[in-house]
């Protein structure tokens, strides 16, 4: 659970930002994004396969542009 402080005199402007910089670091959108409706097993399973194909073709980019 991201938490932050506001500190003595502080905007609330940049208290929002940093809480917002804190949630980003942490993934609480992107957790709450995949646990905000059912998956089955199988559809998971083929999403994680695609992000892991995703991944190795960034891997083969980056290597072969040495």
């Amino acid at each position: 659970m991201a938490e932050i402080y506001v500190n003595e005199g502080e905007s609330l402007d940049s208290a929002l930002r940093r809480f917002k910089r804190k949630v980003q670091q942490q993934d609480i959108i992107k957790e709450v994004k995949r646990h905000s409706y059912y998956m089955k097993p199988g559809e998971k399973k083929r999403l994680k396969q695609a992000l892991a194909r995703k991944r190795s073709r960034k891997k083969m980019r980056r290597s072969h542009g040495d």
